[in-house]
């Protein structure tokens, strides 16, 4: 293999397949994507020789694991040099270890990325990639998590064998089992998120969500780490500068320690993540980035735009562990802001958006939600979101939405959120329901089951035999992590789209098709007749 970069971890893969010129689909130059592969490589050497030393994994070795991981997330990093300064810190904590180690074990290299790019075995190479992007979105969750103060010894060893597995493994049956294990830990990596988020800023609460940005000085915070907001907020709190989230940060408005807290946290700008560029073209106001994902900067914003976390772009101020906000917020005092009150509409034009439907909001109302089953006004239920992308094809999830009945209610998370959440679908009739639920972030998946388990639980059934369907988007992944997780669980029937990963061979696709019975999306009309017909006798 030739070519000056392969990747095939997200689902903008050029030509369905991979990425192998000079830069990928997403922006990234092949100098990025190699320092990624070396940091990688570095990550797995380092795990490899925690494992031989046989000893608890520290804190900072735990860490540095999970900031290598999140940084080669798609639209994370696009700065070599950031990055090969975290692959030299990764040889400095692998050096410390083998130096204190006694016995001195023997010495453990790098791992070279391109074993994995072209083993031969298209079957072992899949499994192997399926293992390591969802260990890159367990490690964003865990990070997020961490950040909190919430850790969990087993989840962090757990990275440690799993990257040490997938250097030597060669074994199909022990891969697959090795999907099957991640995909359980990145459940209980979820719950340990909830467990922080929740337990930090409390349970969600359902909130309307302005779309209007008042005038004045005003930031936008896009990402997912809600200590960073929290941080943002309070730096903040009295200078007349306004707070407005921006894609997968706007369920931040539903947590009552963020929301009642701090007043000047006022609504919610734009879309989803892969509109930035033309959102962001005129803006009066600093972005802030706390996470992925961070596109490509044109020139007409990019003296705007502040990152801070892992997420580092060439040229861009970078607010480092201190998150001391500051520069951020004289550049909203010096920009000033509208001049007057500006709508910044939703994706289908509308003005709010509703959030905070996390499972404690949905599960408070559950007898009614029952008797309203059982009593014929709602018929089906509908999980759909995950990540949001660039293809027109994504329109499938809007358009689908717009099609289910009024007896009918539709969960949603993620940034994919964004195609539906502003649609004027009303209330279930009878019923006072809103037919769209904001679950909340993409990891609030765990939310989502949670809600599906207990309704299981009131019907005495299993959660496959709900009226329930689930539709869902993938993009990076931390929506690969969400998926994995899914069907550890034993969740069936999952409709996945635009298109299934580049990085599942035949093989592997059929089967996860064979075992959970996983598919492809097909089109909206055709698609909502099977769910509503495997139903129809409810």
């Amino acid at each position: 293999m030739d070519e000056k970069m392969f990747c095939f971890q997200c689902e903008q893969a050029a030509n369905g397949c991979a990425c192998v010129g000079n830069a990928g689909v997403c922006g990234k130059s092949a100098e990025t994507a190699d320092a990624q592969d070396a940091l990688t490589g570095a990550l797995i050497g380092f795990a490899e020789l925690l494992v031989e030393l046989g000893q608890p994994i520290q804190p900072p070795q735990a860490l540095l694991l999970l900031e290598g991981l999140f940084t080669t997330i798609t639209n994370v990093n696009f700065d070599p040099e950031t990055v090969r300064q975290l692959t030299e810190k990764v040889w400095e904590a692998k050096n410390a270890a083998f130096a204190t180690a006694c016995p001195a074990p023997a010495p453990v290299g790098d791992y070279d990325m391109k074993q994995l790019w072209q083993e031969p075995d298209e079957d072992i190479r899949s499994l192997k990639s399926t293992v390591l992007f969802g260990l890159r979105g367990m490690a964003a969750y865990t990070y997020h998590a961490r950040v909190l103060g919430y850790t969990d010894g087993e989840i962090d060893t757990f990275f440690c064998t799993a990257l040490s597995t997938l250097a030597h493994e060669q074994d199909k049956e022990k891969l697959f089992q090795l999907v099957q294990e991640t995909g359980l830990m990145a459940y209980r990596v979820m719950e340990l998120l909830d467990k922080a988020n929740t337990t930090t800023f409390g349970d969600p609460e359902p909130v309307e969500v302005p779309l209007t940005i008042q005038k004045g000085p005003f930031i936008v915070i896009s990402g997912h780490d809600l200590y960073d907001m929290k941080c943002l907020l309070e730096q903040t709190a009295g200078k007349g500068i306004s707070i407005y989230t921006h894609s997968e940060m706007l369920p931040a408005h539903g947590y009552p320690e963020l929301k009642q807290k701090y007043p000047h946290l006022k609504g919610n700008f734009g879309t989803a993540w892969q509109n930035q560029q033309r959102e962001f073209e005129d803006i009066p106001a600093p972005i802030l980035f706390t996470t992925n994902c961070i596109m490509p900067l044109r020139p007409s914003y990019a003296d705007r735009v502040f990152t801070t976390s892992v997420v580092s772009y060439p040229g861009i101020v970078h607010i480092g562990e201190s998150r001391d906000f500051s520069p951020v917020i004289a550049k909203a005092l010096e920009l000033g802001g509208y001049e007057k009150d500006t709508l910044v509409p939703g994706m289908n034009g509308g003005s709010t958006v509703a959030t905070g439907f996390a499972r404690d909001a949905v599960l408070h109302h559950a007898g009614e939600i029952v008797e309203a089953v059982k009593a014929g006004k709602i018929r089906h239920f509908f999980l759909v979101g995950g990540c949001d992308g660039t293809r027109p094809s994504r329109r499938y999830y809007t358009e689908f939405a717009k099609l289910t009945p009024p007896d009918t209610v539709l969960l949603t998370l993620a940034c994919g959120k964004f195609r539906l959440n502003d649609l004027p679908l009303g209330t279930v009739p009878g019923t006072g329901l809103p037919r769209i639920l904001d679950v909340g972030q993409c990891n609030d998946a765990y939310s989502a089951i949670q809600i599906a388990l207990a309704l299981a639980d009131a019907f005495g059934c299993s959660v496959n035999e709900l009226p329930l369907s689930i539709i869902l988007c993938w993009f990076e992944q931390k929506a690969v992590c969400v998926l994995l997780a899914l069907l550890a669980l034993g969740i069936r029937g999952i409709r996945l789209g635009p298109t299934l990963p580049a990085f599942l061979s035949p093989g592997v696709a059929a089967a996860l098709q064979q075992k959970y019975d996983l598919k492809p999306i097909t089109t909206p009309e055709a698609d909502l007749a099977a769910c509503l017909g495997s139903h129809a006798a409810d």
